[in-house]
Formats: structure tokens, sequence, C-alpha cells
């Protein structure tokens, strides 16, 4: 499990007295801040190839990026991208979940709820909280794959964990089976607009879609 001292945030907002308070609170936690920035592209600039752990990243910053750009820029780095935002922007909040952050904490969170979200997803896990559920409740263009009860299944155990073939003999069926539903999985997120090419974003869709709730799991590109 990661722990404070192991933690290395970058934290990227357009207002200096948000980026001042953030470094802050994260330096009190026991956090080591890499950098700060006001864009996304500083970001890049500014880590020169070097990695952190999370970034904290405004959702609307003032250069007029989009949200899925800086999402994806940041998680360039190799972060984890936790999206610090204005709780009423639920569709953007949406925009930020479905391009792969790994959460979002409104702006409005005491501070201890915030450093608790950093340490969530510093060590892999799915923050799931209020706020994505109500981006994903009230998106009606957040499509949910249409599953089948043995695809649920698979889906289910696959994404808590297990391997495919633990999975295919805790279901009974054969390995070749449980890889071809695995397929029609996949093949079924990518006809939403919500791809899942690794098995943490499948862990990420089976969230999203109330499969399974948030879990305390380490993600990780493990395609069976």
């Amino acid at each position: 499990m990661t722990d404070a001292v192991s933690v290395s945030v970058a934290i990227v907002d357009d207002h200096e007295s948000v980026r001042l308070g953030l470094q802050a609170a994260c330096q009190e936690a026991g956090y080591e801040v890499v950098l700060t920035a006001a864009t996304t592209q500083e970001l890049v600039d500014g880590l020169a190839g070097r990695s952190c752990d999370v970034v904290v990243l405004d959702l609307s910053l003032g250069d007029g990026s989009r949200v899925t750009d800086n999402v994806k820029l940041a998680q360039g780095t190799g972060a984890a991208v936790l999206v610090h935002s204005i709780a009423d922007r639920v569709a953007s909040v949406r925009e930020s979940l479905a391009a792969g952050a790994a959460g979002v904490i409104p702006k409005s969170s005491p501070t201890t709820t915030v450093m608790a979200a950093i340490a969530t997803v510093a060590r892999g896990e799915v923050l799931n909280n209020l706020e994505w559920a109500t981006a994903i409740d009230a998106d009606r263009d957040f499509a949910k794959a249409q599953l089948g009860r043995r695809e649920r299944d698979v889906l289910h155990l696959y994404a808590s964990g297990l391997p495919l073939k633990l999975v295919a003999m805790q279901l009974g069926i054969a390995h070749s089976t449980a890889r071809e539903y695995l397929d029609r999985i996949r093949v079924k997120y990518v006809e939403v607009g919500r791809p899942a090419p690794t098995k943490v974003d499948l862990l990420r869709r089976a969230v999203e879609d109330g499969i399974l709730p948030g879990l305390d799991q380490d993600g990780g590109d493990d395609r069976g």
C-alpha cells in the first residue's frame, strides 16, 4: 500500500491561491509536491519526462483547453488523475471520467477529504463517490453497455481481480468461452463510446454501470 511519504503529487489549477492551498495541504499530509502549474502543457513541460503518482487537475482551466485533452495529457505523465471540480459541472465531470480520470473531488470538500482521495487514487484504486454517481445519473449520454447475464457475471469476476482462467473455472465454462465473453464485453463498450482496453478500464466500467461497487484494488493492464 502506498503511504503518505511515498506519494508524489503535481497540481494543475489556473488560480494561484488554489495551487498554494493544495500545495500546503499536501505537504502537511506528508506528500511530496513535485510541481504546480496553471495548464496541463506547463505540467508536461515542467515534469520533462519525470513522473509522479497523482495529478490533481482543475476541471476547467482558463486557457480554453478541453477536459478530455487535459486528462489525457496528465495521464501521459504516468500519473493517476484526480479531478478537482466545482460540483455543478456535471457534463464536464462525466467527460473527465470517460477520459480516464481516477475520480472527482469537489472543491468544496474538506482538506482531509481531498488528501484521502489523493491517497486512494495513488494506490491505484477507483474513487467511487457521490460526484461520480451524480455525473453518470444526470447525463443521458452516458450510455450503459447492454450486457447479457453471463457477460455481467464474467465482468463482475474479472474486474474484481480474478484471472480469466479462474473466472472460467468459477462459472464452469471453458477458458476460450470466457475469453469470447470478455472480447464481446469490450466490443459492446466500444459501441457506446466507452472503450475498456485494459483491466483497470473494465473495473471503471463495472463501477460506472453498477456491476461492482467502488473497490480498493490496484489496477493494471492485465488482459488475462
